[in-house]
């Protein structure tokens, strides 16, 4: 899976899904901080990742426009802030939740990440 980081995210989750062997970069290391979120979607488009944000308002409209419009997209994977915190704790869960979905087939799909089960 290759996936782009929207911008909330920091280059610190970035590095924990490479060192997981997922192909993973941000916003900012695209040089993209501060883009809208159409150019943010064209982006992951256009390198083929799958989008990981927090922003369900506004991806979840532009997803499914361009599904609409017959387009298709990697994907959009959403992680909400009350299940996954940004904070260095949040991490390992987060790529937890990543991986689980590296076999799914999510083009063109909306996803809700889910906080792995405690044992």
């Amino acid at each position: 899976m290759k996936l782009l980081l929207d911008e909330m995210y920091s280059p610190g989750l970035a590095e924990a899904l490479r060192a997981a062997n997922v192909d993973a970069c941000t916003v900012l290391e695209l040089g993209l901080a501060g883009s809208s979120d159409p150019d943010v979607l064209a982006a992951a488009i256009a390198d083929g990742r799958t989008l990981l944000t927090e922003n369900v308002a506004d991806f979840a409209r532009l997803s499914a426009e361009h599904v609409v419009a017959g387009q298709h997209h990697p994907g959009v994977l959403i992680a909400l802030s009350s299940r996954f915190s940004r904070r260095a704790a949040g991490i390992g869960p987060l790529v937890a939740a990543v991986q689980n979905l590296a076999g799914d087939q999510i083009t063109d799909r909306f996803v809700y990440l889910q906080a792995p089960r405690k044992p």
